[in-house]
């Protein structure tokens, strides 16, 4: 029997494998690197070993730290999560080797699916439909388009798409860089792209004593960087007759690897009813929450008696219901993606059911991996969360996790809230109409706009000056019952700027006098630092206001508003010269890709950052001169640094 269980990972997985551990009565192990030190995990757990560092391949990726980590901490098995080591053989042996319990499948099944390229062949031979291997260096433009793939770990990285000839040694130049950051392995592949196909996968649990389970299949097409954003079980487009050919393939795979344990098979479905293999991820997946919540499983709980030796029934339970999950990622979908960071301020999802549990009904789930008060860093992956709702229908399901996305709190970071609320009542999606080209065929422009329209943001802004305005009363030694901007003789009206996300500003103008809010329609019925109620048009509207030096962030069901309080008088060391390109995030500065000096296209990428074990591109917003290049490769820089000047081409004179 197992006694305490060491987590070899960060975050929500950590903290998933801990809730179950409770429930059994395991002890528990974090291990942490510097940036962690504080984390949820960290601190939930009942003894936590430090990992010197915060590179992952100093800390997470140190497969003898973690083992050297479960002596020292008393632990006689080690839960791998996902990401990671979790796909790693070789530290699946050294687990073994060392006398501990592996809670997961076995090394040899691990490295037969740890090489894509392999795993194909495997695959093939067993009878399962694959898609041809393509050798980069031998590509054609008949092959086109291709889609280069990092042929270890997964969740989109090492993943590149490849439309033009000319573009493919590039393409699998940074996807080879990718695959070494993240991976530890540089080797890429390459297969026809499936466009407009599903991507659908199948839930396996297996003991050893034979018994394979299938647990139906999981529809995970909506993509960006080809890693998920939204997942749901049963998927919307297979029916009974072709989950029953793709849980087969998946049993087939299972057998002939002699698995054990939870892991996945993954098909891309085609319109057709085709499918084939992609891969088998020998792991627990990031989605694995819809499949618990329709069967009714700890998926978590029967990975651990599935290593203990247990036997499985002969059959698994039935499904119920429909459930869906979505990503909460700290990224901004309207800027290419870009990764936030920051200090999460306030994070609260309302209505939740259970946290890393299965709700007793139908409900609402949480997965985080952060807390209010938490740093959102630079090198781990932005995902803050993960949001499920269990419904009897996949409409109900899609209504209630709308509902408690609009309504959550996230301050202090940038995040695709917004992208994801908008998606849950989108008509393709509502119809089940999806594919792995979903977000580029309905369109960012629409997917990615804020919640709240521009009626929303304005009467926001008024909230948001008005709760200033109640916070300087409130704080003021004298006469703090005047109104604000209280005059005996009146001139000119209060005055406020406010700056969007989007660079936009907001003028807010009012007088507050003994008879009320002038200046505006809506009339103020209550106003106080955090709480402001306005009747606009005679309708009510409460707002939440939380602010924190210059930032302001304002809740309301017409939707979330994130301000930036102007100053009066900029500050001179704030400002930076005109057309200056700015770091986005911290980070490394992986290639340069200009010179000081040179002309330069509008859209030509300039610099190339990585961050977040992803890849940056820095481009150029207009055509112009690199005036100033202050960067260079392996240089680390901060948010905000100026990495380059672009000035404007001179006007020439018409010969």
């Amino acid at each position: 029997m197992i006694e305490t269980i060491l987590a070899a990972n960060r975050g929500e997985i950590a903290r998933r494998v801990f809730r179950t551990c409770r429930d059994l009565g395991i002890g528990t192990v974090a291990v942490h690197s510097d940036p962690d030190a504080g984390a949820p995990h960290a601190r939930e757990a009942d003894r936590a070993v430090r990992l010197p560092g915060a590179a992952p391949a100093d800390t997470y990726l140190r497969g003898d730290l973690i083992i050297d980590a479960a002596r020292a901490a008393g632990a006689d098995a080690i839960h791998p999560g996902y990401g990671f080591l979790s796909e790693n053989a070789a530290f699946a042996r050294a687990v073994l080797d060392a006398g501990l319990t592996w809670i997961g499948p076995p090394p040899a099944a691990i490295a037969a699916m740890g090489s894509k390229i392999e795993a194909k062949k495997l695959m093939a031979a067993a009878g399962v439909p694959v898609l041809p291997e393509l050798d980069p260096t031998a590509v054609t433009e008949d092959d086109l388009p291709i889609l280069v793939k990092a042929s270890a770990g997964g969740g989109g990285r090492g993943m590149r798409v490849v439309r033009a000839l000319a573009d493919l040694p590039g393409e699998v130049a940074a996807a080879r860089r990718e695959a070494e950051s993240a991976f530890g392995d540089p080797a890429v592949f390459c297969e026809p792209l499936l466009e407009n196909a599903r991507h659908i996968e199948v839930q396996l649990l297996a003991d050893a004593h034979g018994t394979v389970w299938a647990l139906g299949e999981r529809e995970c097409s909506i993509q960006r960087r080809h890693q998920k954003i939204v997942e749901e079980a049963p998927s919307p487009a297979v029916d009974d007759a072709l989950r029953a050919r793709l849980c087969g393939a998946a049993v087939d795979a299972a057998r002939a690897l002699g698995y054990t344990g939870a892991g996945t098979v993954e098909f891309m479905l085609t319109a057709d009813g085709r499918f084939y293999f992609l891969e088998i991820n020998t792991r627990l997946q990031v989605e694995h929450p819809v499949t618990e919540c329709v069967y009714g499983l700890d998926l978590v709980r029967l990975q651990i008696e599935v290593a203990e030796g247990a036997r499985l029934p002969a059959e698994p339970p039935a499904p119920r219901g429909h459930a869906i999950e979505v990503r909460l990622y700290a990224e901004d979908p309207a800027a290419d993606w870009r990764p936030g960071t920051g200090t999460l301020r306030a994070f609260d999802v309302p209505g939740v059911d259970a946290e890393f549990a299965v709700p007793a009904g139908h409900g609402l789930r949480l997965d985080s991996g952060v807390a209010a008060g938490d740093t959102v860093g630079v090198h781990y992956d932005p995902m803050l969360a993960k949001v499920i709702a269990w419904a009897p229908t996949r409409a109900a399901a899609a209504r209630r996790l709308r509902a408690a996305l609009t309504g959550a709190r996230l301050h202090g970071v940038t995040t695709n809230r917004d992208l994801l609320a908008t998606i849950l009542r989108e008509p393709a999606f509502l119809a089940g109409d999806t594919h792995t080209g979903y977000l580029d065929a309905v369109g960012l422009g629409t997917l990615a706009a804020p919640l709240a329209g521009p009626d929303a943001v304005a009467l926001s802004a008024l909230a948001a000056a008005l709760a200033d305005a109640a916070a300087n009363r409130a704080a003021a030694r004298v006469l703090g019952g005047l109104p604000s901007g209280w005059r005996n003789v009146p001139s000119q009206p209060q005055r406020k700027t406010y700056e969007t996300p989007d660079g936009a500003t907001i003028d807010v103008e009012y007088r507050l006098t003994r008879d009320g809010l002038h200046g505006h329609d809506a009339d103020l019925v209550s106003a106080t630092p955090d709480e402001v109620v306005l009747d606009a048009g005679g309708v009510r509207h409460r707002f939440a206001v939380a602010a924190a030096g210059d930032r302001v962030d304002v809740d309301s069901p017409l939707g979330p508003v994130a301000l930036r309080a102007v100053p009066r008088f900029a500050d001179p060391a704030d400002l930076v010269a005109p057309g200056s390109l700015l770091a986005p995030m911290p980070g490394t500065v992986v290639r340069v890709e200009t010179a000081a000096g040179a002309d330069v296209a509008e859209g030509q990428t300039l610099v190339v950052l990585e961050a977040m074990k992803m890849e940056h591109r820095i481009t150029a917003p207009a055509a112009g001169t690199v005036a100033v290049l202050d960067v260079r490769a392996g240089q680390q820089v901060e948010a905000g640094a100026v990495l380059a000047v672009i000035a404007a081409p001179p006007e020439r004179t018409p010969a």
